[in-house]
């Protein structure tokens, strides 16, 4: 049952970031079963399948790494992936197929695991470089904030997930900043 989420992989990862909002401190993922309902939610796993505490940790542990090196795109040089995420991403079952049109990452384990489900997630990584939009993946520079978001801007110099919020709150702080000095 795939969705517009798990047909663009960009979309995917950026709707995982995005399970916790930093601004509100609204976590998504706060319970293994939340974690399950997650990703059978987006077709990575089908419905029912269990979630334990070490999918969780890995699932929250994938997030925050995957925040991070999305913050990484707004510099000049694509950055190494944080090392916590390498760590993540090593601990997932996942495989390299070559039998289709291109090479792709596959979970190795049955389809009906957390660890599989976390497994496809991984796999939209390679997906969403494949496809150019990896680089367009970035998080609000504003520092309460962190939300992701695809850069869609001609020349990719977004910065923030919103210019009418946090674009606003940060030229707003820099302008009364200035003015006070």
């Amino acid at each position: 049952m795939a969705d517009a989420q798990t047909d663009d992989p960009a979309l995917l990862l950026q709707d995982f970031v995005n399970t916790l909002d930093l601004d509100s401190g609204a976590e998504g993922l706060p319970a293994p079963e939340a974690l399950a309902g997650w990703l059978a939610g987006r077709g990575l796993v089908p419905p029912g399948t269990p979630a334990g505490p070490a999918d969780l940790s890995t699932a929250i542990t994938l997030r925050e790494g995957l925040r991070e090196a999305m913050a990484a795109h707004h510099g000049p040089q694509e950055a190494d992936f944080p090392g916590d995420l390498d760590d993540a991403l090593a601990a997932l079952p996942l495989r390299v197929d070559l039998t289709g049109p291109r090479p792709a990452l596959v979970p190795l384990d049955p389809p009906a695991t957390a660890a599989a489900g976390l497994a496809r997630l991984a796999a939209a990584i390679m997906d969403a470089a494949a496809a150019g939009t990896w680089p367009r993946l970035k998080v609000c520079q504003e520092g309460t904030c962190r939300w992701a978001f695809l850069d869609t801007s001609k020349n990719r110099s977004r910065s923030w997930c919103s210019m009418r919020t946090c674009g606003n709150r940060t030229k707003t702080r820099a302008y009364r900043a200035r003015n006070r000095a």
